[in-house]
């Protein structure tokens, strides 16, 4: 065997990946359309999944810091472990028909803020796993992995929760995550080499973190970018998009545009397996502009084979980018500091995502669907585009890479 998949680190993490996405892709939607059932408003729709974007912003920094001064894998394992309970009572409380908004809020807190602890580690841990020359191919099996647990998932989920409902679909994602724990404990790699006399305050870890963030231009306008991305592409697939399915096409048509997102996904690792470009990062960057497409159309002409096609084309375009991404971050950024910045990526990243699902809902309410999802396309190709003309970003260039 040759390639990542000969280290049998690499490939638990794999696996536990594999399993935690097989049941957390179905989640979102499992919940959107619990919140729909219950409430049916978009408003909240909105605040619910808001409540676990601002709890996984809030403490994603401190699990960068975790995930520098501690056994990855045990932060991996107990945080599956604590991702299962809150799954499983959601899971409960749709199925018992007892849930609330409150309720659902509440949770979705304490998920949000579970996922701020795996993330870091989860990505920190791949140079661990395999040598600098397999970086690139070791993200593409990865993200390869999650794409196809997500297509499988989403694609079966959604013709689950239409068939008897959205909480069979929590509670699937709950013993996914118990699966994936069992997994995580199974990776052995060295730990961070920082003794108890050596280690300084969580706010020394922070600042000294931001430095290797700051000072590389080519790091935050990326960041930058995504968060302009995120809050308008996540509010309006999120809030909007299962509001126009119910309207117009149906649930189960919703589940399959989504998955042919996914299927794109997976069409841009298997590219990336073999196409390495010199430049990268820079390429990726410019492809991202292509996730406006699924959002205009969803505003101008929401019909399913139109949509299929657009959300692959997007897929395809944003897996350029995040392989690309990941092996910059990791052959670039020390490993004692990586969880950290990558929390810093997260949180720039990820931070105006609540604002997004928040307001989408009660700007459609006063302007209709279509004049917010055509903004939030044109958000997502302008900060593509201007990010492309950085010239740092195109100064970025990796690692010759070692076959899969």
């Amino acid at each position: 065997m040759r390639g990542p998949l000969a280290s049998p680190p690499f490939r638990w993490l794999a696996a536990a990946r594999f399993t935690t996405v097989l049941g957390n892709s179905v989640a979102p939607l499992a919940l959107a359309f619990a919140v729909l059932d219950l409430t049916g408003s978009a408003s909240d729709l909105g605040l619910v999944v808001a409540c676990r974007s601002v709890a996984n912003v809030a403490v994603l920094l401190f699990g960068g810091v975790l995930a520098d001064r501690f056994s990855r894998t045990l932060l991996l394992t107990g945080a599956s472990i604590a991702a299962a309970l809150s799954q499983g009572v959601i899971a409960a409380l749709v199925l018992g028909g007892t849930a609330t908004i409150p309720l659902l809020a509440g949770l979705s807190v304490v998920n949000g803020a579970v996922a701020a602890v795996s993330f870091p580690a989860s990505a920190a841990l791949v140079p661990s796993t395999v040598e600098p020359d397999q970086l690139r191919s070791a993200n593409s099996i990865l993200r390869l992995g999650v794409n196809a647990g997500t297509l499988i998932s989403v694609a079966i989920g959604s013709l689950v929760i239409a068939a008897v409902g959205p909480g069979w679909g929590l509670a699937f994602d709950a013993f996914a995550f118990l699966a994936a724990a069992a997994l995580f404990s199974r990776i052995r790699v060295r730990g961070p080499a920082e003794t108890p006399e050596e280690r300084q305050s969580i706010l020394h870890d922070l600042r000294e973190s931001w430095g290797e963030f700051s000072r590389r231009t080519w790091v935050w306008v990326v960041v930058v970018q995504f968060m302009v991305v995120n809050a308008a592409f996540v509010g309006a697939i999120a809030v909007l998009g299962p509001l126009i399915a119910d309207q117009t096409f149906g649930r189960a048509s919703w589940g399959l545009i989504i998955a042919s997102e996914t299927v794109g996904l997976v069409l841009g690792s298997l590219l990336a397996l073999r196409w390495r470009p010199s430049r990268a990062l820079g390429i990726g960057v410019l492809l991202v502009a292509i996730s406006a497409l699924p959002v205009t159309m969803l505003a101008l002409h929401p019909s399913v084979p139109w949509l299929i096609v657009c959300f692959a084309l997007g897929g395809i375009g944003i897996e350029q980018f995040g392989i690309a991404w990941d092996q910059s971050l990791q052959q670039h950024i020390p490993g004692d500091k990586l969880a950290r910045v990558y929390s810093y990526d997260a949180v720039g990243s990820f931070v105006a995502i609540p604002l997004g699902e928040v307001v989408v809902g009660p700007l459609s309410a006063v302007t209709g669907t279509q004049p917010v999802l055509l903004g939030a396309g044109a958000l997502i190709a302008l900060a593509s585009l201007a990010v492309a003309c950085v010239p740092s970003i195109w100064r970025i260039r990796n690692a010759p890479v070692a076959p899969a």
